[in-house]
């Protein structure tokens, strides 16, 4: 079983910057896809980013390139998501998730196994 926990949200001026993080003590984390999602109020829940297990390739939606970047640290089983230039827009519930199949999408909420609780991101303008 693998439990994430995410930390690092909180409330944030427009421009600013958060830093997520996503943290496992569970087992073979560091061979498992990490994405990162969001979902604001009354909206779904939606793709972010995401990062294969060895961080050989690295997925973004089109409206956080450039602005978000993701990585992560097998030796710690943690994977950061680095948001700068916030906007009050990418306010929202962030949530890691992992996934065991590796083969599968790694765009579709669905196809993920593992989920944190979600850490709160707020821009204020």
């Amino acid at each position: 079983q693998v439990q994430l926990v995410e930390s690092g949200g909180g409330l944030v001026q427009a421009g600013g910057s958060l830093r997520l993080s996503c943290a496992t003590s569970g087992r073979g984390f560091s061979g498992y896809p990490v994405g990162w999602f969001r979902q604001a109020p009354g909206q779904e829940r939606e793709f972010v980013a995401a990062i294969t297990w060895n961080g050989n390739n690295i997925y973004y939606t089109d409206s956080v390139k450039g602005r978000f970047t993701v990585s992560r640290d097998n030796f710690k089983n943690t994977v950061y998501l680095q948001m700068n230039s916030l906007r009050p827009e990418h306010a929202a519930v962030y949530y890691c998730a992992a996934q065991v199949d590796n083969s599968a999408t790694l765009y579709s909420a669905r196809r993920y196994d593992y989920w944190g609780q979600g850490t709160q991101v707020t821009v204020s303008s």
